[in-house]
């Protein structure tokens, strides 16, 4: 498997520190305000790479920070009043309600800064004893200058990087471009104890500490959006290696920018859309589908259009399946040509994922396959066994793209269904939303055989209003909730 690796710019093949082993450390949230689109189309693209890593038989242990203790923290609850405490609790239990229900799997450790003071205190006095850490009246800071790599990971150079600073740098520092590793406060909202007194962390230093505390040796994968290359993620790295006198992380990968309207999201704009407001308006199938679509690296513009028709593939997938299985049964016969081309589609679907997670190509690799199994569906004799082949193969893809089918469960429509029954003066009473539902299909068809064509268009409106479309195959009625 071949990965990009941001630190070497270049693809290489990915190979774990530990056989059959990856400790995979993905950059988390500062719950200050809602999850955005943009943190969901990050967090999916790992959530694949980790979903594929499984697949391919490896371990993984990803770790996902909680960063509690920020800047923006601190102006939102002077701003609003709100506890600090309670603000990034309520904020970053929402968010991850909403990544469940993107269908993101959970990291195995969700760390908080706030109970991880210990930790980052100690990191911060070891890169002291190596000296390239040093006090002042305002706080700790990284000499950045002491450290010969950096700038390697965003490829610039220290002076190119000095003439970018644009905030006045703190009168103490020595240079402008060391930054905080503690930061010296005196009755702020958050603030804790340390050797050099009462005062915070530095974001960069968080990131270092949590890392070490949780990934226990040299990170396989360090991942997060394109936008901490830099400085967050050129600051950990300087800040790990010096203190601990090795590599901090092997591979490193970062998403691209997502924007809407082609531009970057922003209040003051009118474009910012919480993940919250888009899952009002798409599934989560849908929404994976539209970010999966483009390559984790490229740029992605949010599209309302497009995620419509996003909804329409999940349609396409899920109906296919479902035709597959009920093709499954019965006697069997060999397509040769039909095996040799579907085992070439399963293959390019991994191939493609191998490549760097291009997830585009293995996504039309899928439909391809899709539209093959429809065409042998049709044939008088279809090959069952290679088509059990098919439907097997179609479901681990899903599974690795995280696009799962929503469960047929029609039991929350009973009282519809069953007054509906009683208002068609059907004989039976129905036991279940299942029986119900059996009851009208039937009736339904009797009065298509009598060629009673307006009460089989109503019995299949009355359903659709209660949420469930009926759909006419050769081999029989199927429905499906809406």
């Amino acid at each position: 498997m071949r990965l990009f690796n941001s630190f070497s710019k270049e693809l290489e093949e990915f190979n774990p520190i530990e056989k059959g082993k990856v400790v995979m450390y993905v950059c988390g949230l500062t719950p200050y305000d809602s999850a955005h689109i943009g943190h969901a189309r990050t967090y999916v693209s790992f959530d694949v790479l980790k979903r594929y890593l499984t697949k391919r038989g490896f371990s993984v242990k990803h770790i996902q920070n909680i960063t509690d203790v920020e800047d923006k923290i601190i102006k939102r609850c002077l701003e609003t009043g709100a506890d600090p405490v309670d603000l990034t609790r309520q904020v970053h239990d929402e968010a991850m309600g909403l990544f469940t229900s993107l269908h993101i799997l959970p990291a195995d450790a969700y760390p908080k800064v706030t109970e991880h003071i210990k930790d980052i205190t100690e990191l911060v006095k070891a890169i002291m004893e190596r000296d390239y850490g040093y006090e002042t009246g305002s706080g700790i800071y990284f000499d950045v200058l002491k450290f010969k790599d950096y700038g390697k990971l965003s490829g610039q150079d220290i002076e190119h990087m000095k003439a970018g600073v644009r905030k006045e740098p703190a009168k103490d520092k020595r240079s402008p471009l060391d930054f905080a590793l503690w930061k010296k406060t005196k009755g702020e909202i958050l603030e804790f104890d340390s050797p050099w007194g009462r005062g915070r962390p530095g974001w960069h230093i968080e990131c270092s500490a949590l890392a070490k505390r949780y990934g226990e040796r040299t990170l396989d994968i360090h991942g997060g959006a394109r936008d901490l290359i830099f400085p967050h993620h050129e600051n950990e790295i300087a800040q790990s290696e010096a203190a601990n006198g090795k590599k901090f992380c092997n591979y490193w990968l970062h998403t691209g920018f997502l924007t809407v309207s082609g531009e970057k999201m922003s209040k003051s704009l009118g474009n910012f859309i919480t993940l919250k407001q888009a899952l009002s308006k798409s599934t989560p199938n849908a929404l994976r589908l539209f970010y999966l679509q483009a390559h984790y690296r490229s740029p992605l513009d949010y599209d309302e259009e497009k995620l419509e028709s996003m909804e329409e593939s999940i349609e396409r997938i899920f109906n296919s399946v479902g035709l597959i299985r009920e093709f499954e049964e019965g006697d069997s016969h060999t397509d040769e040509e039909f095996r040799a081309k579907s085992d070439e589609l399963i293959k390019s679907f991994y191939a493609y994922m191998e490549d760097d997670l291009k997830t585009p190509e293995a996504i039309a690799a899928l439909f391809s396959l899709l539209r093959l199994a429809n065409t042998q569906l049709s044939s008088e004799k279809p090959d069952r066994e290679q088509l059990g082949k098919v439907r097997g193969a179609v479901e681990e893809m899903l599974w690795i793209l995280g696009l799962e089918e929503r469960k047929q469960d029609i039991e929350g429509k009973k009282d519809a269904l069953s007054a509906f029954v009683e208002e068609l003066k059907i004989k039976e009473k129905p036991s279940s939303a299942e029986d119900a539902l059996q009851l009208l299909i039937a009736e339904r068809e009797n009065a298509r055989k009598s060629k009673d064509y307006q009460k089989s268009d109503m019995i299949r409106k009355r359903l659709k209003e209660i949420g469930i479309i009926i759909e006419d195959k050769p081999e029989g009625t199927r429905w499906k909730l809406v």
